[in-house]
């Protein structure tokens, strides 16, 4: 059985590809269920969560994520969350690729926010401001960088220090990033959220016409990056809308506050990539496109990993 770490996933999956074959998944489709989620007693009184993410094609491959979260290991200098991904054939059930959980949905989670910006961001975007300094925030620096004519990345932080580290990481790559010392939208083409926040950092009274907010944290219902004002004013694509109505914060407490209905999703992302809706429609038009992950993703970005690492 091949295993990829961190590096090897990175090296097998180009932007580029990785778009494409994200885009292939979301027109054609796959069986992946909302995600089970477990949880059971940590450390020192902690409470662990396992989290199982399913997918699969008949004939073709069948993956599942394997993530376990204990935010006691911050404690002992270890990291809060560890995953693996398992790829098989589907027709035998035999085993092909164990692959490191955690890059392979770094790059995913970026991919589809650069897929649906595609259709969503105005295509001479060149100021993103980043809002979060993990490692979902540095792989969204990098792909907006890659795909768009990018001249500035303005960076915050909860801590400062941490936006400052991300920025200066990502000047040694030639990249233009500060950091700054607010969540400030007004001067942003590209507003891109991958915060463990639970209240609105990015507000829709802040927000200039023409912008593309990109919300990627608030993965849980108690969380949130956006305020419900900010959804109303917006053309709102969603992954996935099962997912995004059962687990996304942002749309979840804007909707329990009567700021915005179901209908307010405009579409999912695959009604983008089948064409069935035109994303944005004149330059003036706020868009933002709301992601809590959907398992296809990763079987999508599992499968090109594989492929392009056994030739």
């Amino acid at each position: 059985m091949l295993q990829l770490d961190r590096d090897a996933i990175r090296a097998a999956l180009p932007w580029d590809g990785l778009i494409e074959a994200l885009a292939g998944m979301f027109r054609e489709g796959c069986e992946a269920p909302l995600r089970h989620r477990h949880v059971m007693p940590g450390t020192g009184g902690a409470e662990n969560t396992l989290l199982l993410m399913p997918a699969w094609r008949a004939g073709g491959h069948t993956g599942v994520k394997i993530v376990h979260v204990a935010p006691g290991n911050a404690a002992r200098g270890e990291p809060a969350v560890h995953a693996a991904y398992l790829l098989s054939d589907a027709a035998t059930g035999a085993p092909l690729a164990l692959l490191d959980g955690g890059e392979l949905t770094d790059r995913r989670t970026a991919a589809a926010s650069l897929l649906a910006a595609r259709y969503l961001a105005r295509p001479d975007s060149a100021r993103l401001l980043l809002l979060g300094s993990g490692k979902v925030a540095r792989a969204l620096a990098e792909g907006y960088a890659a795909r768009f004519p990018i001249t500035d990345i303005a960076i915050w932080s909860p801590t400062a220090a941490n936006a400052a580290r991300l920025a200066a990481a990502l000047g040694q790559e030639g990249l233009p990033a500060r950091a700054v010392d607010r969540p400030d939208p007004a001067g942003a083409d590209i507003v891109a959220a991958a915060t463990l926040s639970t209240a609105p950092l990015v507000r829709g009274a802040e927000v200039r016409p023409g912008t593309h907010v990109d919300l990627v944290g608030a993965y849980r219902r108690d969380m949130r990056e956006a305020d419900g004002a900010l959804l109303a004013r917006a053309t709102l694509v969603v992954d996935t809308r099962a997912g995004a109505l059962a687990e996304a914060g942002d749309i979840v407490q804007a909707i329990a506050e009567g700021a915005i209905g179901e209908g307010q999703v405009a579409a999912e992302l695959a009604d983008l990539c089948r064409g069935t809706h035109p994303g944005r429609g004149s330059a003036e038009d706020i868009t933002v496109f709301k992601s809590v992950g959907w398992a296809g993703e990763d079987l999508a970005a599992a499968i090109l990993a594989y492929r392009r690492s056994t030739g």
